[in-house]
């Protein structure tokens, strides 16, 4: 990639501000000041926090909360289960209020996304700010906009509309002096930078490079020879040179994985089978949701390594005859593998189904056996379940081999109703 001969590029980076707790704030005005912490699966460890929760408990990211519920339960925090259905319907919202701002987006993860303001004639931190207050009208989520002449510059611009309360959410390094925007650079520590994490920090901070504009005024060709052409790129972003476009379209899958951790312990081949079921339905759907087929299916089952146990993990990838995305095809060889790996005596706590060696639907090839079910009866059959469980909700038509009562799912205690996907579960107002 090149580098643009453009200077008037503009991007703007949309981060939305501690996104798994300010989705559980939407639909719970009453938490609007009160702390509060999302966990991991099967209610493990601290993953999420609002902003109240950093400000008293920033040192428990990643703790486990057996360890701080009691303390946190005394300062009036309130945990929540992992609420994925939640998130990603907030998140797909979010990015679509963000589309009518910008004739290019780049949807960066979940909760971020760059928009391309090039030859927008407006005042850009007027225009932030009209971003930002029509996601919260129009969600609930608050966000925060940086803007620069380069992705690099618009992420670091970010941050500091992020942790600057005087920029009140909108930080735009295009409206400012050279001279202001490098002193903002002398107070960050190099690893705000994107791109750059603890050990090339230390490496970086061993040759006295400890702040953003030292990086920033580094010689390239010396950190090319260092580190290679990705941090050279890096420090010519920072000086205002696009290197990294915008990416609007999403990289084609190379597999597609279903997996979580059992909310109690499993020892029965049944209910591995009924778990094993669940990932290979799980994982086919979403293969004909991206138009795909598979040509492998990979299994694994494992149990904890922090077990007193000794530890046993087992997997196997097995090829299809010809390229399948048919539920019933995928789930029969997922089962056969299952019990080739199965042990009697172990407590697993942990399973998964991964399709593999992806092709699209108009690029695969048909054997002449009949394996191959693109086409007729079958077809129709996996578009009749995707389409009904689509319609109602997911699992409302499933395999009878991913049992009933499911004992073996995930532990989520704590999770807040799916407001946003779920009949049953829309908020109601009294």
């Amino acid at each position: 990639m090149s580098s643009t001969s453009q200077n008037n590029r503009v991007y703007a980076l949309c981060d939305a501000n501690s996104f798994y707790a300010s989705c559980e704030k939407v639909f719970r005005p009453d938490l609007r000041n009160t702390p509060v912490v999302v966990l991991s699966n099967n209610d493990g460890c601290v993953v999420a926090q609002s902003k109240e929760a950093k400000a008293m408990l920033d040192l428990w990211m990643c703790r486990p909360w057996f360890e701080i519920e009691e303390e946190a339960k005394k300062l009036g925090v309130v945990a929540f289960s992992s609420n994925y259905e939640l998130y990603a319907n907030m998140s797909n919202r979010f990015m679509t209020i963000l589309r009518q701002f910008a004739p290019r987006q780049e949807v960066y993860s979940i909760d971020e996304s760059f928009l391309d303001l090039t030859g927008i004639k407006r005042d850009l931190v007027a225009y932030g700010k009209e971003i930002k207050d029509t996601v919260m009208k129009w969600t609930g989520l608050p966000i925060c906009v940086g803007m620069g002449s380069t992705k690099t510059l618009a992420k670091l611009a970010n941050h500091c509309a992020k942790k600057q309360a005087h920029f009140n959410g909108v930080c735009d390094f295009t409206s400012m002096s050279q001279t202001e925007v490098d002193a903002m650079m002398q107070n960050l520590p190099v690893s705000k930078v994107w791109g750059i994490g603890n050990k090339l920090e230390a490496k970086l901070n061993k040759l006295g490079v400890h702040d953003v504009l030292r990086l920033k005024r580094a010689d390239p060709k010396r950190i090319r020879d260092e580190f290679g052409v990705l941090l050279e790129r890096t420090i010519k972003e920072l000086n205002g040179e696009s290197w990294l476009e915008l990416d609007e379209t999403l990289p084609e899958a190379k597999q597609v994985m279903s997996s979580r951790s059992f909310g109690t312990r499993v020892t029965s081949l049944q209910e591995l089978e009924e778990a094993v079921s669940f990932h290979a339905t799980n994982a086919s759907a979403r293969l004909r949701k991206h138009g795909l087929y598979a040509n492998a299916v990979y299994v694994f089952i494992q149990n904890s390594p922090f077990d007193k146990a000794q530890f046993y993990g087992a997997s196997l990838t097995v090829a299809m005859p010809s390229p399948t995305d048919n539920t019933l095809q995928v789930n029969r060889t997922a089962l056969w593998i299952l019990k080739k790996l199965f042990r009697e005596g172990i407590y697993y706590q942990k399973a998964g189904v991964m399709l593999m060696e992806l092709v699209p639907s108009q690029g695969q090839q048909t054997d002449l056996f009949g394996f191959t079910l693109g086409e007729g009866k079958a077809s129709k059959l996996m578009d009749t379940l995707d389409s009904i469980n689509q319609r109602y909700s997911k699992g409302t038509i499933k395999l009878a081999s991913e049992g009933i009562h499911k004992a073996w799912v995930m532990k989520r205690g704590l999770k807040s109703p799916n407001y946003t996907g779920e009949w049953k579960e829309l908020p109601v107002a009294l």
